[in-house]
């Protein structure tokens, strides 16, 4: 057994204006929580002055879900660590619903050793 599924999400192409939404980028995370059946402990959020991004951190009862978006270049940049194999988000769909983004990567990591 592996000691975790670690995914590396990039979303390409996306809306500047959504990438500075504290809003946006927040349903972004709780519809990955929910597609994942994830469940919230704490969260952190900051949100950069200006033209600046947000930043927002989850932290799981399975581990941890993060973002970091770059309205500049039009990226978001998200991490979801689970202790425990599940199903990935649809990353592309969520990403494009609801950051506007063309084009979306994920990769999947298995953590530790088998």
């Amino acid at each position: 057994m592996y000691a975790g599924i670690e995914w590396l999400v990039d979303a390409h192409g996306c809306v500047p204006g959504k990438l500075r939404d504290r809003g946006a980028v927040l349903a972004l995370l709780d519809r990955i929580v929910a597609a994942m059946d994830l469940h919230v402990v704490s969260t952190a959020v900051h949100v950069f002055p200006g033209a600046g991004g947000v930043t927002a951190l989850y932290l799981l009862a399975e581990s941890h879900l993060a973002i970091h978006t770059f309205p500049e270049t039009g990226t978001a940049t998200l991490n979801a660590y689970c202790c425990r194999a599940r199903e990935p988000a649809p990353w592309r769909a969520l990403c494009g619903e609801l950051l506007g983004a063309r084009e979306v990567t994920a990769t999947e990591h298995r953590r530790g050793r088998p």
